[in-house]
């Protein structure tokens, strides 16, 4: 995060200013990717008055960082009104696309938007890999088609690239084909539940070892994705520590879903109100949900606060936690990335001790992948 968005962050903290936002159109999808959270059917999707009403709503609160998903976007055929809308009202604009539907007056109406960048998903640079894992054929061909058409027209494309159990050996090559086509590249080791709870698909993610690769290649620094989840980071004194607020959340970040519903953020799905029937300054200021997540500090979490990653290694998502059924409980695919990138077992991990041997040897079952850890 650069010094000035920090600065607009703190300020809009301080404030109480909605910053960014996430505003998924739809979620349907032309892919099925395995490992995507949503469900692909239309329950009745804001209309596109709605939606512009709602843009105007959040300019007027504030709002300027603006992510549009999906879904894929373009499934939404008023999606040029609605982003065209969007830049009217100066929002900085990101959007979040499998570019398969992208070709050259696609491109064309896209650089005249000026996005600040349009965020593409790649897994592999093998498409017989890729397209496993988007369920269509093709997907990697149209997708790269797509990006170089937008790279050709100067707008920054940026490679995203969920790693998984079936990919993982992957990443190095979609580095290297982002390079090549003048794009930038992310990486995110991972994997969301479903917005519904379901856990199943976490059964995808990268085990231990891999997770380790990851942290430890000096390649992969600056990679990881930003969605102004950040907040100061440590190491920080302790008092400074457990007053430090567990991420953006509800805080200078939000998510609205294509049916009005107001989350915290997309990894976060506690309901906080509906546009459909009040205003989304009266969410954001007023819902008593939202402010119960605003008042959370790393002192309020039972476990985490008394963990000694708290002051700096973990990045704990409040969302994952909530999906797990305590949303000021730890989260164990983060205490599973803390551990990884230290060493050291987290009080997380402790806490969800399975067993404990005769000998004295503990056995810990990280949560998001059933990786096994032992230490005395």
């Amino acid at each position: 995060m650069t010094q000035l968005i920090r600065e607009m962050s703190n300020t809009a903290q301080r404030l109480g200013i909605p910053l960014g936002v996430q505003l998924d159109l739809t979620y349907r999808c032309n892919e099925r990717c395995v490992h995507c959270y949503l469900d692909h059917d239309d329950h009745g999707e804001m209309s596109t008055a709605e939606i512009k009403g709602l843009l105007d709503q959040m300019a007027e609160a504030g709002v300027f960082f603006l992510t549009i998903s999906g879904g894929e976007i373009l499934m939404r055929r008023d999606f040029f009104e609605i982003a065209q809308h969007a830049r009217s009202l100066m929002f900085c604009l990101k959007l979040k696309t499998n570019a398969v539907m992208i070709h050259e007056a696609e491109a064309d109406r896209i650089k005249a938007l000026a996005p600040e960048s349009v965020q593409i998903s790649v897994y592999s640079h093998r498409p017989e890999v890729h397209d496993a894992i988007s369920k269509l054929p093709g997907s990697l061909r149209r997708s790269l088609a797509g990006a170089r058409l937008l790279v050709e027209r100067g707008v920054k494309v940026i490679f995203a690239n969920v790693l998984m159990r079936n990919n993982f050996q992957d990443y190095t090559g979609v580095q290297k084909l982002a390079a090549e086509l003048g794009a930038q590249y992310t990486v995110d080791p991972t994997i969301t539940p479903m917005m519904d709870g379901d856990r199943s698909i976490l059964n995808l993610g990268i085990g231990q070892a891999e997770l380790q690769q990851v942290f430890r290649d000096s390649s992969l620094l600056g990679t990881s994705p930003e969605e102004f989840c950040d907040l100061p980071k440590g190491p920080l004194a302790e008092a400074d520590a457990m007053e430090t607020l567990p991420c953006s959340a509800g805080h200078t970040f939000c998510y609205v879903s294509p049916y009005g519903e107001v989350y915290p953020c997309v990894q976060f799905p506690l309901p906080t109100g509906n546009l459909r029937s009040t205003k989304f300054l009266d969410i954001w200021k007023h819902s008593p949900q939202m402010n119960e997540v605003r008042s959370i500090t790393v002192n309020d979490l039972p476990v985490c606060s008394t963990c000694s990653h708290s002051s700096g290694t973990c990045s704990r998502c409040p969302g994952l936690a909530y999906m797990e059924g305590n949303m000021r409980g730890p989260s164990s695919q983060d205490c599973e990335k803390s551990y990884t990138r230290t060493g050291v077992v987290t009080a997380g991990m402790m806490a969800h001790s399975k067993a404990k041997p005769a000998d004295g040897l503990v056995q810990i079952h990280l949560a998001s992948n059933e990786n096994v850890v032992n230490f005395r």
